[in-house]
């Protein structure tokens, strides 16, 4: 007949992991947002200064430089849609008239584009052991590409 002693210390390891769980699931779920931000980058990166020599300097339909940014952030938001869910906001600005510290180049108007992705981690709120979480994180990465809206490759 064996005895089992009984001490103060059974249902440790039953607490330890109550109090740990959360805490392992929280780091789990950062880890996860973080690799899928990085690879987010990594493909913005490869895929918004393509996009922009492409749509940038000879957009579909209208030529004006509304139609520039709006045709590279339908373009661009199209190309990341099948990377994961962020949003894509794009903008232009005129340099190279010298007032941008741009030196005036014959009359060349070039054009700044800048291409941001935001990225919101998932999930967005959640409840563990009782205790609401929001993030209220939303990570933003940004690249600019100047580019000669009337010469088709011209880039700086």
């Amino acid at each position: 007949m064996s005895v089992t002693k009984v001490t103060g210390e059974s249902g440790q390891m039953a607490v330890e992991l109550a109090v740990l769980m959360p805490v392992v699931i929280v780091v789990a779920l950062a880890a996860y947002n973080l690799v899928r931000y990085v690879n987010l980058c990594a493909v913005f990166d490869r895929i918004a200064p393509d996009v922009v020599v492409s749509q940038g300097t000879s957009p579909s339909g209208s030529q004006g430089d509304v139609a520039a940014v709006t045709e590279v952030e339908r373009c661009l938001s199209e190309a990341m849609r099948k990377h994961g869910p962020c949003a894509i906001e794009v903008c232009a600005e005129r340099v190279g008239d010298g007032s941008s510290g741009m030196p005036p180049r014959w009359g060349h108007s070039f054009t700044r584009f800048t291409c941001t992705m935001r990225f919101h981690p998932w999930p967005a709120s959640f409840v563990l052991a009782g205790v609401p979480y929001e993030s209220p994180v939303v990570l933003v990465h940004a690249r600019s590409l100047v580019v000669d809206r009337y010469g088709s490759g011209v880039v700086m």
